[in-house]
């Protein structure tokens, strides 16, 4: 029988909202490369890694062949650089409403929480937040080949966790991360706009709305589906 036993969080968007900081520093790498991009064009790289990100930026602007794999790794290291000194000065200040108030109920409740993330700075940022020891098992980029939408990330999480992926509930403010989440066979929960994850079996439009009670709800209605 499914039972709800961890909770899987997305790091950007989810826990704390580094979106911009992401937004400001591809852009400033941009400048560099004379390709400028707008915030609708941002929205694309949402929920996708590093790597990924940087190709589709040189595919803007139709510069795709001018770099060697050297060169790319070497742009990719300068965005995280600028990022980086970005998210210096992070605080608990930073985490989204409701986040803080919702790990320690899930931990209360004896469910273990994981954290899956396309960022390589993941450990940087939770702790910088403060949230760090409320989590069972945190999974970055630097440890997984495939980025979001590949369920590998949500696979390495549950495993660590000793958790089934069937009795897991994922929760994602990115499409990537949905089809992610739902490839992994869990339960998915999206943060923000219905329209964009509407593949989710839930969409909460802010974080406060996130409980143990809601997400409980959701899983067992979901578990009957299936």
């Amino acid at each position: 029988m499914k039972t709800l036993e961890a909770v899987i969080f997305d790091l950007d968007g989810v826990i704390t909202d580094t979106a911009e900081y992401h937004f400001l520093a591809w852009q400033m790498l941009g400048k560099d490369l004379h390709i400028p991009f707008d915030r609708e064009f941002n929205e694309t790289l949402k929920g996708v890694s590093r790597t990924e990100s940087l190709e589709r930026i040189l595919a803007l602007g139709n510069r795709q062949n001018d770099f060697t794999k050297d060169e790319k790794e070497e742009l990719a290291k300068k965005k995280n650089d600028h990022y980086v000194e970005l998210i210096a000065h992070i605080t608990n200040e930073d985490l989204l409403p409701g986040i803080k108030r919702f790990l320690t109920e899930l931990k209360g409740a004896g469910l273990k929480i994981g954290l899956a993330s396309a960022s390589k700075n993941a450990f940087q940022v939770t702790d910088r937040l403060g949230v760090q020891p409320l989590f069972d098992h945190i999974v970055d980029a630097a440890t997984v080949a495939h980025s979001k939408p590949d369920p590998e990330v949500f696979l390495k999480a549950a495993k660590a966790l000793g958790v089934p992926p069937e009795n897991c509930i994922g929760v994602e403010d990115a499409q990537a991360g949905i089809e992610a989440i739902n490839s992994a066979h869990m339960v998915a929960i999206g943060v923000g706009d219905q329209d964009v994850l509407r593949n989710a079996a839930y969409v909460v439009s802010s974080t406060e709305q996130l409980n143990l009670d809601l997400v409980k709800t959701i899983f067992d209605k979901q578990k009957v589906k299936l």
